[in-house]
């Protein structure tokens, strides 16, 4: 089966690329840049010359070519304006970026500042979480992956949930690459590197997708408040998701290993074990973990993920495959690299 990426020249695209080449059921028929149109991979992606005998290609090249399922890595906004095409040829997608994440169209003025064209396609759209939709992923034509932000928050939170828990406070640090390709003053090494601060600490977009997929997970509102948190890392994101309730180490124990039984990526720590970035870079898995303090009382959930992989790039793939009616873990068992 063949593939197109979409904005493939950035981490995620990179990241994308990364695992295709040596996936067994697909071959890449195409990878799309603006900026490096014409050139070889290589010339953005290094780490893959030798790998991957492929020119980028224009969006508007792309488009005209014959694949069977497309990977959109764009920016917020850009695939909206192409994703009703791309289904009418009959191309499956998987969305990386936000435009189909959110079931409520009036939601994306709110949060992203524009109209939505196509809220037709928001009622259609599989949210690209398995671990939450995955037989519905697998009838879908278009899967809208989430981010590392609410894959954290979503994956810390959901045994909470399903515990009682409908008020979620999530802390999220998460690494430079995050912020994409394109330095910006915030991402520049020199104010980067060694940094601990928060950002959107008032409101972050992706909690309107942790607020709806936690609602829809136990059929009642669940009220989510993200605040992620730069820090001097490369990869990796780190949610703690507070809760102002009292249950033992035993019993968060048994409910995270309840509700993740089966799970081929999800790893839960046992009592006394945190979780740690380092242990899961490279790979597609999230480490979870939990802690109490029966003093206030309070309970926390705890998710580790590479945030280019089960954050991004890997999650599309898992859920590419489960479209494609494939083995889940196909491309995907990579274990995580260290040290880091």
């Amino acid at each position: 089966m063949s593939v197109a990426v979409f904005g493939a020249s950035g981490y995620t695209g990179g990241e994308l690329l990364r695992i295709l080449i040596s996936h067994p059921s697909f071959s890449i028929a195409a990878a799309t840049s603006r900026k490096y149109a014409s050139k070889p991979i290589y010339i953005a992606h290094p780490h893959l010359k030798g790998l991957l005998f492929l020119k980028f290609s224009t969006i508007e090249e792309a488009m005209n070519k014959d694949y069977d399922y497309v990977l959109l890595a764009l920016p917020h906004g850009l695939s909206k304006d192409i994703v009703p095409s791309l289904l009418d040829r009959g191309v499956k997608i998987v969305d990386l970026g936000a435009d189909f994440r959110l079931k409520d169209p009036s939601l994306y003025k709110r949060w992203y500042g524009w109209n939505h064209p196509h809220p037709e396609l928001l009622k259609e759209a599989v949210y690209g979480l398995p671990e939450l939709h995955r037989e519905e992923i697998k009838g879908a034509r278009l899967v809208a992956s989430p981010g590392c932000n609410s894959t954290a928050t979503i994956l810390a939170s959901a045994p909470l949930v399903k515990l009682g828990a409908r008020k979620i406070l999530a802390d999220v640090k998460v690494g430079s690459s995050e912020a994409g390709s394109n330095p910006s003053k915030s991402s520049h090494h020199p104010e980067r590197s060694g940094v601990i601060r928060p950002y959107s600490a008032s409101g972050h977009r992706h909690q309107v997708e942790a607020y709806q997929e936690l609602s829809e997970l136990v059929k009642d509102e669940v009220k989510v408040s993200i605040v992620p948190h730069s820090v001097g890392s490369v990869r990796g994101a780190f949610a703690s998701a507070h809760v102002q309730m009292e249950v033992s180490e035993l019993e968060l124990w048994k409910a995270f290993a309840r509700f993740y039984a089966g799970e081929p990526f999800i790893r839960v720590m046992q009592k006394g074990i945190y979780p740690n970035v380092k242990n899961v870079i490279g790979s597609n898995f999230a480490d979870l973990g939990f802690s109490s303090d029966p003093s206030l009382p309070r309970i926390t959930g705890f998710a580790a993920i590479d945030n280019l992989m089960k954050g991004a790039a890997g999650q599309a793939i898992q859920s590419l495959n489960l479209m494609a009616g494939v083995e889940e873990t196909l491309g995907l068992k990579l274990p995580p690299i260290n040290p880091v």
